[in-house]
């Protein structure tokens, strides 16, 4: 990276709310978040340089769009800053990191504000279903399927059964895993559930088939939430410090970074990666990019990860894209409990997208300040001890758009 990025704070609105069924709005939704992250870190609203709006189908859902225009009605000092909208399915919130982050390293503005946003309980399962398609290729993969996404992502747990095996009781364990993590998380949307064991059985009852592969507990929530960040050059990061006498080693900064974006379709992925070491080379090469601009070799170097689950199975191949294990091994660190709250590599210690929730837009954002959070020390209930780097990825569609982050705090 050519200079870190300062990441100031941020804050997290409640993810078990529904926003329509309590009476408000999307812009209910935006505005509180906005003022929140504000508040968190004790800036004006004159303060920012510039925003970014992390957003997927807002118009599929509530008919809005131009979310950045809500920006002057949340605080009229925030009339006239520049905003910019971004859009990448699921790694939505990312892009608008991706974005503020140039804005930042390129010296135009030194304080950006950064919101991820999707309200989606405001219609039936399926009619959500259908919007969430959007980000697959319409009526070229899935189309004979009832849901898009559970269906594309069992296709990708086929693969791996077909080329290395796979067993139900390995994805159940994440699934078990993560949506006990989400108890002690206060913004997560299932913190509330009770599921027991046998909830994550092959039970068509309690655990019904959705798609193939994916029964209802290896499936990640609709939900409503927003997410802030605020994110400082080095320069304003100082001042910040100096402000609120603190000092600029213990702030979290973005130490790198990856981006790529595979072929839209799945199984033209999964055809593409054949003879490749990895199922998503892709997805691999984001991770690894951000490892390299990190000036990291591999998890060994990390104290936790926080991961996309929209199913799964996603987190079942992301612990081998971030190099905990070899392909196809998944299951060695599943079993032998590295990836649990007090193993050596945590993936996932809030909840996860499973247990959190999976408000589209919100949810790389999201990520970011849970890794933020974490290496500052101010995780609250969810603090790993000694957590010192993070690193994150977060995907859009089936693998198309790929983000990694390395987060950190210290010199």
């Amino acid at each position: 990276m050519s200079q870190p990025i300062f990441i100031l704070g941020g804050a997290q609105t409640d993810f078990a709310m529904n926003w329509t069924r309590e009476g408000h709005s999307i812009f209910d939704l935006f505005s509180e978040a906005v003022l929140a992250g504000l508040d968190a870190t004790q800036l004006t609203p004159d303060a920012i340089d510039v925003a970014h709006v992390g957003n997927f189908v807002g118009e599929l859902f509530t008919g809005q769009g131009m979310l950045g225009g809500f920006l002057g009605h949340v605080d009229s000092r925030l009339a006239g800053i520049p905003a910019s909208r971004h859009e990448g399915a699921c790694a939505s919130g990312s892009l608008a990191i991706l974005a503020a982050m140039a804005d930042l390293e390129s010296g135009r503005y030194d304080t950006a504000l950064v919101t991820g946003i999707e309200l989606m309980r405001n219609v039936s399962g399926h009619t959500a279903a259908a919007h969430l398609g959007a980000a697959a290729w319409v009526g070229q993969e899935a189309t004979e399927a009832q849901f898009v996404w559970p269906a594309l992502f069992s296709d990708l747990a086929e693969h791996y059964d077909h080329r290395y095996g796979l067993k139900h009781e390995h994805l159940a364990a994440l699934a078990e895993k993560n949506f006990s993590n989400a108890r002690a998380n206060a913004n997560a949307q299932t913190r509330g559930w009770t599921l027991t064991p046998d909830h994550f059985l092959e039970d068509d009852a309690l655990n019904p088939v959705v798609e193939g592969w994916m029964r209802r507990h290896d499936c990640s929530q609709i939900s409503d939430g927003a997410c802030t960040l605020v994110l400082a050059t080095e320069r304003r990061a100082q001042d910040w410090a100096v402000a609120n006498n603190t000092p600029l080693e213990a702030l979290p900064r973005i130490r790198g970074w990856g981006h790529t974006t595979a072929p839209m379709r799945m199984d033209t992925k999964l055809k593409a990666s054949a003879n490749a070491p990895y199922a998503l080379p892709w997805t691999r090469k984001a991770i690894t990019d951000a490892y390299a601009r990190a000036g990291i070799s591999g998890p060994d170097q990390l104290s936790a990860i926080e991961t996309h689950d929209c199913f799964t199975i996603t987190e079942y191949a992301a612990i081998e894209h971030f190099g905990i294990t070899a392909p196809g091994e998944a299951w060695k660190a599943i079993e032998e409990g590295r990836v649990a709250r007090d193993g050596d590599i945590p993936v996932n210690p809030g909840g996860g997208l499973m247990g959190i929730g999976h408000p589209v837009g919100a949810t790389g954002v999201r990520m970011m300040l849970d890794c933020a959070q974490q290496v500052s020390g101010q995780a609250g209930d969810l603090q790993l001890g000694g957590a010192h780097t993070m690193a994150m990825f977060n995907v859009g569609g089936s693998g198309a758009t790929n983000c990694a982050f390395v987060v950190g705090a210290g010199a």
